[in-house]
This record gives C-alpha cells, sequence and structure tokens, in this order.
C-alpha cells in the first residue's frame, strides 16, 4: 500500500509538471523589443538599405574597409521587408527536435513570422513566432552573432521555448545542424567582409 501511495504521488507530481511545462510552452514571453509604428518602421528600413549601400562604395587607397552601424530597430524593420531571410529563423526547425518524437510536425521549413531584434553588448536577442505541432509557439534566442570565411554564424548563449528555459547544450548541436543545412542562405553578400554585434549595434564591415 505504501509503495502504491509513492507510486501514485510520483505519478501525479510528473503530470503536474508535464502540464506546467506545456502552459510555460504555450505562453507568450516577455517580448525581446517594442513593436515600431510603421512610419518608424519605413524610415529605419530606408535607413538600412541606405547604410549597407555604403559598403558598395569603391575603398579609397590606403583607408582602411568602410564600416556601417545598424541599430536593432534598422535590423527589425528590414527584417520585417525580407520576410523569412534571417539566419536565426533557422533554430525554427530544430525546436520540434525538443518534442516527443510522436509529435506530428509538418513537412518542410515552418512558417516563422513576428521577428523581434535587440542587441546587448555583443549579444543578439531573437524573437519569433512559429508552429509546433499545429500551434503557434514564440521562440526566443540570445547569442554571438558573427562570421566566418564568408559565412554568418550564431553560437547560442539562452534559448526559450514559450516561457519555458531550455538548456543551450539540448538544443545546440541540431541548431548548427540546420544552419549548415541551411548554409546558402546564411552567405554573407559580396561587398560584405564580416559582421558582428558590438555595443548594442550589428556592425558590417566592408569586403
Amino acid at each position: 500500500m505504501k509503495k502504491w501511495k509513492i507510486d501514485r504521488i510520483i505519478s501525479v507530481a510528473t503530470l503536474v509538471a508535464s502540464l506546467m511545462a506545456l502552459f510555460l510552452v504555450l505562453r507568450k514571453p516577455a517580448p525581446v523589443a517594442q513593436p515600431q509604428p510603421a512610419a518608424a518602421a519605413a524610415a529605419n528600413a530606408q535607413s538600412f538599405q541606405e547604410k549597407v549601400q555604403q559598403l558598395d562604395q569603391p575603398k579609397e587607397v590606403g583607408q582602411p574597409p568602410a564600416e556601417v552601424r545598424l541599430s536593432s530597430n534598422e535590423v527589425s524593420a528590414a527584417l520585417a521587408q525580407a520576410a523569412g531571410e534571417i539566419p536565426l529563423a533557422a533554430a525554427a526547425q530544430a525546436v520540434p527536435s525538443l518534442s516527443s518524437p510522436d509529435v506530428p510536425v509538418a513537412a518542410g521549413q515552418p512558417e516563422v513570422k513576428d521577428y523581434q531584434v535587440s542587441f546587448d553588448g555583443d549579444v543578439a536577442h531573437g524573437q519569433f513566432l512559429t508552429q509546433i505541432a499545429g500551434k503557434d509557439v514564440w521562440v526566443t534566442l540570445a547569442g554571438h552573432l558573427g562570421s566566418k570565411d564568408g559565412y554568418a554564424t550564431f553560437d547560442p548563449t539562452e534559448f526559450k521555448v514559450g516561457d519555458l528555459n531550455v538548456p543551450v547544450s539540448l538544443v545546440n548541436d541540431a541548431l548548427q545542424k540546420k544552419l549548415n543545412e541551411q548554409r546558402d542562405r546564411l552567405k554573407l553578400p559580396d561587398n560584405v567582409g564580416g559582421m558582428k554585434v558590438e555595443n548594442g549595434q550589428l556592425v558590417m564591415t566592408q569586403k
């Protein structure tokens, strides 16, 4: 009888923990950035384009490569226009691996929307809405955005599904695998030699 009670308590505790985890996964987390008014977003997207175009200018003899600094608002506005061409979005494909293998996951590229981006020091924070097993789920991640051999790189330091913190060690391998599979989408533009996040800005250097 005593063993039965212990097993019963463990079963109930496991059920409660599972329900709590499910609630946290479906819960909307605190935003990493505030939405921009339409006019401000349009202006920031235009500013992004103008700054990036500076990298097309020929380098002057004896001068170092040109460098542009982009705010998170400028990057967020540009991403909203691009609607999907963001390296961080590859994390959406790594998310289903955290769930049960029995959970149905739609084949192909998952729908990713409602991008939010912010920079803090040398760390990039990203947040987007995707679908897991037919449910809208927010994915939040943070890490070091950089470049190597002409391709963008991302080393995560934080990962959340909904409001549930997931150890980076559990998702990093799946994330890096997906990034490698989409390596062609991570190629830097021909006029960009490198990029990094520094002092709360995205720094892009002319090739």
